[in-house]
């Protein structure tokens, strides 16, 4: 043992204990600060009226054949940029060896470079704001919604494309500078993407960050961005996966102001389960897992069709992968053509919750995808295209569609229309709900289980546990927490 170890071993450092508290509570404060002081709430709504009509991108769908930049691979027809990077559309074989799952073929995304999405935070009177930027993407169908400060593949920030530098990168790059509050490697749509992470991170900083009057960058703090969150597409899916990972675990949070859904988040609240129960059952799904996956050329791919125009399932159920030119302004290149996924329908996630010992838990499923790199990540209760599934042959994890879909109003606490990511997909939206369960919280079936707000929390500052569908609804589960109300009226985002 002597020859492994140091003579003289540095110190060690103490748990932060406190300092964890102290930061969960001070993004609770955050949370109930529904007026921002950096940015009031009229002044944002001026002034995002104001990236609505300045910041516009036309976009027009022309046929693959017609991308320019990209080309069909010879010998794979796999759809490849002339540079190498950005990403790729390929072809995607997954079966099951122990027969839990169909097999089946499609296309997928492969894009093996990891992307930064950062959010800078810092104090104003005393309270969290958080840098938001408003940004229009190729597949937004509303144009401008709001990002994190930073949102970049590692060929944008290269500048593979030639493009303008992205702003506030620094901060990111070398954040041991200032004081990470959440930093993890979380996966993207596995369905539709092959092993795709992006490093999800929070810096703070203690020093002025100069904000230009015209650009595309404002300071909220928490309340104003959660009620947002309660409108339809105007908070994006980046942003919603990097304010999941916000570690509001550890706060004791006693005030008159604070909610079930706000104490839910403390660690010492409780749980149905413990976290190594809920850690040792993913790891025996993810080990008893069948399921494996090899790349196939996209010319080869079963059941789907290839035109000059676009690639569709046989059937014309699930997605397409069509092609756009892109001309905006306020984007680090004005000019693109692009593939793009596009799905056939509106899609439907949500979380059933209940309190169990007066804490808030929300029902998972263990959901395997062949996109992720561990094929099984928690997902939200419910996560589909209901218009891909006849009602005689939906599959048993869609069980609780109907009481979700069939809930009555007073039961329903978050109900809003949110996209997918812009850069990659068209008009991907789904309606995310938070329903409040009231039947017996014992579900006898193995994929799912009851886990507690501050568990979800805790899963959260690691990667590779909850998929971005469930970390867009634990972001919207915190707005709850916050107690923050639905903008009023005449404070509707304005139309765009």
């Amino acid at each position: 043992m002597a020859d492994v170890f140091p003579a003289v071993a540095p110190p060690l450092k103490p748990p932060d204990r406190q300092g964890a508290s102290r930061t969960a509570a001070r993004l609770a404060e955050s949370a109930l600060a529904v007026e921002g002081v950096a940015t009031g709430s009229r002044e944002f709504r001026d002034w995002y009226a104001g990236r609505v009509r300045e910041d516009v991108a036309e976009v027009r769908r022309i046929p693959l054949a017609e991308l320019s930049g990209w080309r069909a691979e010879p010998g794979t027809g796999n759809l490849v940029h002339d540079s190498g990077r950005f990403f790729s559309v390929e072809g995607l074989a997954a079966e099951d060896a122990e027969g839990g799952l169909p097999g089946w073929d499609q296309p997928v995304i492969r894009q093996p470079e990891i992307g930064v999405l950062g959010l800078l935070a810092r104090e104003f009177g005393g309270v969290l704001h958080f840098l938001m930027q408003a940004k229009n993407e190729p597949g937004n169908h509303n144009g401008v919604q709001l990002s994190p400060t930073v949102q970049a593949t590692r060929s944008n920030y290269t500048r593979v494309h030639r493009g303008a530098a992205v702003p506030y990168l620094e901060f990111f790059q070398r954040p041991e500078r200032h004081r990470v509050l959440a930093d993890s490697l979380q996966s993207e749509q596995g369905s539709w993407f092959a092993g795709k992470r992006n490093r999800n991170i929070v810096v703070e900083v203690s020093e002025e960050v100069e904000v230009e009057a015209g650009e595309g960058f404002r300071w909220l703090t928490l309340g104003q961005i959660h009620r947002l969150l309660a409108e339809d597409d105007v908070i994006n899916m980046d942003a919603r996966s990097v304010l999941a990972c916000l570690p509001f675990g550890g706060a004791d949070v006693t005030a008159p102001a604070s909610t079930a859904l706000l104490r839910s988040c403390a660690d010492g609240a409780g749980a149905l389960h413990t976290t190594g129960e809920i850690l040792s059952w993913l790891a025996g799904l993810r080990a008893g897992s069948g399921l494996s996956v090899r790349r196939v050329p996209l010319d080869e791919v079963r059941g789907w069709k290839r035109t000059e125009e676009s690639v569709t399932h046989e059937d014309g159920r699930f997605f397409r992968v069509i092609g756009v030119d892109v001309r905006a302004a306020g984007r680090e290149v004005r000019q693109w053509t692009q593939p793009l996924i596009e799905p056939v329908a509106q899609g439907v996630v949500a979380f059933l919750v209940t309190e169990i010992g007066g804490v808030v838990h929300a029902l998972v499923h263990a959901r395997t995808q062949a996109g992720l790199v561990d094929k099984v990540e928690l997902a939200p209760t419910v996560q589909c295209v209901p218009s891909n599934y006849a009602r005689a042959d939906r599959p048993p994890p869609l069980r609780f569609l109907d009481e979700v879909l069939g809930a009555p109003a007073e039961r329903v606490r978050f109900d809003s229309r949110l996209s997918e990511e812009g850069g990659r997909f068209h008009h991907a939206v789904n309606r995310y709900l938070v329903v409040d369960w009231h039947g017996d919280h014992r579900i006898e079936d193995e994929t799912f289980r009851w886990v507690a707000l501050h568990q979800l929390a805790g899963l959260l500052r690691h990667g590779h546990y909850l998929n971005i569908e469930a970390r867009s609804l634990v972001a919207c589960l915190h707005s709850l927490a916050g107690g923050a109300p639905a903008a009023g009226p005449g404070e509707e985002v304005p139309a765009r």
